[in-house]
């Protein structure tokens, strides 16, 4: 059976649901996309069928975050948007809060926004043309989507701070190696290899696998929702400066952004 909520779709693969986001190429995000997940996923919970899920997209990119240069990010911290971005991070939280547990098939690009999605997985498959990249600081903005808390406690803190830090990119083989890549696949079988990940845990006793996820995320929806606080007040602050204007010039135009503190 397939359903949607809105450009999220559902296809049932016994007891795995696959859920997939449909704006290709790059499936940039916004706060529409984003609570369509949550809609979806808090759905899914209620579905006792449905005892693990894969997280898919359409396209090149698994999420290339906000569009900055022509959509969903341009306005996003702009003072007399800020509903748009308070939105999105609210519906962020509720993916946080969902109970069962995730496989993400990264099969492309993860970046910004779209690395803080594929962190509300429990496990990422990665292959070839994945790439994970927090590169806000290359847009001379502070990270969000909770990225601040929810990478250390994957990769540790020095992984996450030379990721947080430079914005580089990082390749399977170097994100396999640092924890934020958990199975190598390859482009043709990563979806395959995600939904045979999230059968193993749904061939387990539900009731038990969902509590233990619990224990093992412990309050971790309710520390991102308290570091989402921070991120934003601080995305706001710098979203008004001239450097993250210079860093959205210099991402589009793929140069080194020339910044002045100011």
């Amino acid at each position: 059976m397939q359903y949607a909520f809105g450009d999220v779709h559902l296809e049932e693969v016994g007891h795995v649901t696959v859920v997939e986001m449909r704006r290709p190429p790059h499936n940039f995000f916004d706060a529409a996309l984003i609570a369509s997940l949550a809609d979806a996923l808090e759905y899914l919970d209620t579905v006792d069928e449905c005892r693990a899920l894969v997280l898919a997209a359409q396209g090149t990119a698994f999420c290339a975050g906000a569009d900055f240069q022509s959509g969903s990010g341009r306005d996003l911290f702009d003072p007399g948007a800020q509903r748009s971005a308070d939105d999105l991070y609210a519906h962020a939280v509720r993916l946080f809060r969902t109970r069962k547990p995730i496989v993400a098939a990264v099969h492309g690009p993860a970046v910004g926004g779209g690395l803080g999605l594929s962190l509300v997985a429990d496990f990422r498959v990665v292959c070839e043309q994945t790439r994970f990249a927090a590169n806000f600081v290359k847009l001379g903005v502070h990270a969000g989507f909770g990225i601040t808390h929810v990478l250390p406690r994957i990769v540790g803190e020095q992984h996450a701070s030379l990721m947080l830090l430079t914005g580089r990119r990082i390749g399977p083989e170097e994100a396999m190696a640092m924890g934020l890549g958990d199975v190598k696949s390859s482009a043709e079988s990563i979806r395959e290899d995600a939904i045979a990940l999230a059968g193993e845990m749904a061939e387990a006793a539900p009731l038990a696998v969902e509590s233990t996820r619990q224990t093992l995320r412990h309050d971790l929806a309710d520390a991102v929702e308290r570091q989402l606080q921070r991120e934003f007040h601080e995305q706001m602050r710098l979203a008004q400066t001239r450097d993250h204007e210079e860093g959205k010039r210099a991402v589009a135009e793929r140069r080194p952004g020339v910044f002045t503190r100011s």
